[in-house]
Formats: C-alpha cells, structure tokens, sequence
C-alpha cells in the first residue's frame, strides 16, 4: 500500500467504461487519475482535493508479465492509456517504485469531466453492464480506499456513495409503496367481485 505522487527491471502495477459498468448506449462511470494542475481548472462541486492519491502496488512475476498486461490492455483499452508514475510506499523507509498505471485522460472521447453530485449519483443507480452495476463498482471502490489507510478515504467518492444509498433507500420504498398500492387495489376489485356475485345469486332465487 502507498501513495502516488504527481508528477523496468521488475514490473509493477499500480491500480479499474461502458464496457464493463455499463454500455455503449448508456454508459456506466468509473475512476480515473488527473494531474492537481488540471484539476484545479475544473469547475467541482468539492472544493478541496486530498494532497495524495492513495493505491495498491502489485508485483508481477516476470512470467507473467505478458499475460498480465495482455489481457489488461484489452480489458483497460476503453477509456484507458498505460502511463508510468512514481509509487511511494506507506513505508517511508522503502524507495520509490516506478509503475505502470491506466488512466483515462482528458483528451480521451469518455472523459466527460466533473458533474453535479446528484446527477452523477442517479446515473450510477441505474447503470450496469457486464460486469455488474456501476453501484457495486462504486461501493467497492469505497471500502477499497478506506481498507489502504487512515489517510486513503477520497471525498468525493464517499459523497458519491452517500447520495446512492440515499437513492437506493428511496426507491425501495417507492416500490413497497407501489407493490402495497396494487395489492390494496386488487383486494378492492377482488372483493367488489364477490359482492356482485353474491347479488347476483340472490337475484337469481
């Protein structure tokens, strides 16, 4: 565990479109890494942004180092560019790595940039694709950077988070409300059917 700051013999990766979070006809939202300089010309709902940026570092084996980013560059290749980054280790004491880490840049056709909170939140409710729905992406992204660190916990995402959950709550109760609503106005029609019946019989005597 460790930091990625701004600005090989082994290789390491540091580090996950429509593809995968949703689709080409409603695309899901996932991550990327910018540069604080290019940050700092956005217009964003947080005011502040943390001084890290908190990641895991994995170890390769040489073996498997073709394999490993093979199949990465076709799971990544959506939205993604490999670029090279200095990695520094929790451990002050440990040097620096240099790591290979995939990130969506700006010129990029699927970096669509900061958006208002709440807009963002219910598009991610309602997103997924093959590899699942954009909320578990995001949830799992959550306990991830607060598993790294006391340090590691990112605002926005927690924010993002909160307001989904939110969401989600609302919707489970619309739909209780709705199920409850049919059930309510079936029962009604249900037993205005056996009152008319019933009159019927008696008229029949």
């Amino acid at each position: 565990m460790g930091r990625e700051q701004e600005e090989a013999e082994e290789f390491w990766l540091f580090g996950y479109g429509e593809d995968h979070r949703g689709t080409p006809e409603a695309p899901g939202r996932v991550v990327t890494l910018i540069e604080k300089s290019f940050w700092e010309t956005l217009v964003d709902s947080h005011a502040s942004s943390a001084e890290r940026v908190w990641g895991a570092a994995y170890r390769i084996e040489a073996s498997k180092v073709t394999e490993v980013q093979d199949y990465l560059d076709i799971r990544e290749i959506n939205g993604y560019s490999i670029q090279y980054t200095p990695f520094w280790p929790s451990d002050r004491d440990l040097p620096s790595i240099k790591c290979l880490v995939y990130i969506g840049l700006p010129d990029n056709p699927q970096f669509i940039g900061p958006q208002e909170p709440q807009a963002l939140a219910k598009h991610i409710s309602r997103s997924r694709g093959p590899s699942g729905e954009n909320v578990e992406y995001l949830f799992m992204l959550e306990q991830a950077l607060k598993e790294l660190g006391t340090e590691s916990g990112d605002e926005h995402v927690q924010d993002l988070a909160e307001r989904v959950r939110r969401i989600q709550v609302w919707t489970s109760k619309e739909k209780a409300n709705i199920t409850e609503s049919a059930v309510v106005a079936e029962a009604k029609r249900f037993g205005s059917g056996q009152d008319s019946g019933h009159q019927e019989e008696v008229e029949d005597k």
